[in-house]
């Protein structure tokens, strides 16, 4: 990791990329950051290993004098250190003078992502983390330690916490230390030291990163308020669903059960978020059961959402009773897509920070996208076969009807292709996450859209007096074997049966019509 111009440069980037694509996926410790045994790596003369990395608010209130860092007030964002534990080799430690105090010296440093020239040689052009004996001569540093240039704004940051080895101890328990944050910012904490001889030092133990309203990241903490605001649009989008499903209940067809399973998924889905992330927010860990069950109401949603639009775009119970011979396909699809996205959402809420690496995660991303442009594929196929049937069959009410969900269709899919554009040219742009304060935005997009269409959805095929615009009717009977992924061609038995229905179906959709 450098901090300077040139070729550091890239490294520096390089490896905070990284860092910070990992810390994006949530884990179950969340704001707890726990070191199994980590080792140091080295970089031009220094080690040093990466602690975490977070998006903090600046404190409400300062720390007295009489509060206690394990009873922390509302109001204080902080750094705590928790049993940080460092060990060296034994070889290393027998080297030493029993009678010498301090063998040895590890510098925990926490520094504000916009203060990262400060750290290292970049301001004396030099490519030197650690101070050397010339450089020392010359006043610039301390020997033997991480070079730091000074913030004249805040003199005491970057912040450096210096952990001395003793005699010939192995290891060395750090003081309990809490960094208070005094500044909004994305801040990275970096343990590091320059003696050789301690090269093969592991660090072990935790540190709690806590925002002024809990222990939610920055990144997150906006999702928790947007999560129980989307449990409010879904119960209200519920309740008046409920009512008009009530008032009309003898105008029910089959599609209108489908759509109130959605509504009840996406609105309990939204609650669980809202009370992971709370519970996750006051605790600063996630428990595996009810983040668990946040992940598979999500999955089993997004299966069942596309499920609908696909029935939907086939005209299922409203052009055609049963879906007859692709039911098999159409559920095996849904299972498939449930199954990877169930793998994605796990690998992204339950694993460790240090678990997977972007090959796997792309093991992952990429069946479901597969199976999202199969069924983008396939909805529109059938969307344009069911126009086609209803234009012949000259049923204007079904036929605007469609033509009203298919605009609908086509203005979501534009507005995701433009928005994966953007969130592309987002994380690219902001490799170190400079814009932390903004990243909730990408996940949020998403599910809006979805609860649109969901809403434009129940807004079509409301329930009503008059059902024969939605209902199926017998004129409106087409039994073909549905659309599949690779070809719309219609037989000839089925031509001549469409034929039919357009001769005999002319006068009862002129009356439907009349009547509408």
């Amino acid at each position: 990791m450098y901090f300077w111009s040139g070729s550091g440069w890239k490294v520096f980037y390089v490896v905070g990329f990284l860092c910070i694509c990992n810390n994006f996926i949530a884990n179950v410790d969340g704001s707890i950051h726990d070191y199994r045994n980590e080792v140091f790596t080295r970089q031009s003369n220094a080690f040093f290993f990466h602690g975490g990395s977070e998006g903090l608010y600046a404190s409400k209130h300062l720390y007295s004098s009489d509060s206690s860092p394990d009873n922390p007030i509302k109001g204080k964002s902080f750094i705590r250190f928790e049993s940080l534990t460092f060990v060296r080799p034994k070889e290393s430690a027998s080297k030493q003078n029993e009678m010498q105090q301090n063998t040895g010296l590890v510098e925990a440093i926490i520094l504000e992502v916009k203060e990262r020239e400060r750290i290292g040689g970049s301001f004396l052009k030099t490519n030197l983390i650690c101070c050397t004996h010339n450089l020392s001569k010359e006043g610039y540093c301390s020997a033997g330690e991480v070079i730091i240039q000074k913030n004249q704004d805040r003199p005491e940051w970057p912040k450096r916490i210096k952990t001395f080895f003793e005699a010939t101890n192995e290891e060395v328990l750090m003081n309990q230390e809490v960094v208070e944050i005094d500044r909004t910012g994305m801040y990275y904490l970096y343990f590091m030291y320059c003696d050789p001889q301690l090269e093969g030092t592991v660090i072990k133990g935790r540190t709690i990163w806590k925002n002024p309203d809990g222990y939610l990241p920055g990144k997150m903490a906006p999702l928790m308020t947007f999560f129980g605001l989307m449990s409010l649009a879904y119960l209200v989008l519920g309740l008046a669903w409920f009512v008009r499903f009530v008032q009309f209940w003898k105008d029910i067809i089959q599609l209108h059960y489908c759509i109130t399973v959605v509504i009840a998924l996406g609105m309990c889905e939204m609650a669980v978020w809202y009370f992971e992330y709370a519970n996750f927010n006051s605790t600063g860990s996630r428990p595996m059961g009810v983040t668990l069950w946040a992940v598979t109401f999500t999955s089993v949603k997004k299966t069942l959402s596309r499920l609908l639009l696909l029935v939907v775009s086939m005209g299922y119970g409203v052009v055609r009773p049963t879906l007859g011979g692709i039911t098999t396909r159409v559920l095996l699809l849904g299972l498939v897509y449930f199954v990877a996205s169930e793998g994605l959402e796990l690998f992204e809420n339950l694993g460790n920070i240090n678990d997977f690496s972007g090959k796997a995660k792309l093991f992952f991303v990429l069946p479901v996208a597969l199976l999202d442009a199969c069924f983008i594929l396939w909805i529109f196929s059938s969307l344009s076969t069911t126009l086609e049937k209803l234009q012949m069959r000259k049923n204007l009410a079904k036929l605007e009807l469609y033509r009203k969900f298919t605009n609908s269709l086509a203005v979501c899919v534009l507005l995701s292709i433009a928005w994966i554009g953007f969130e592309l040219y987002f994380n690219a742009t902001d490799p170190l996450s400079e814009l932390w304060q903004f990243a909730w935005i990408i996940p949020a997009f998403w599910t809006l859209l979805s609860y649109s269409l969901l809403v434009v959805i129940c807004v079509l095929w409301a329930p009503s007096r008059n059902p024969t615009r939605y209902a199926y009717s017998e004129g409106d009977d087409f039994d073909e074997e549905g659309v599949s992924l690779t070809s719309s061609v219609i037989t000839g038995d089925m031509a001549t049966k469409l034929d039919r229905n357009v001769v005999y179906g002319i006068g009862e959709d002129v009356e439907e019509d009349k009547r509408e």
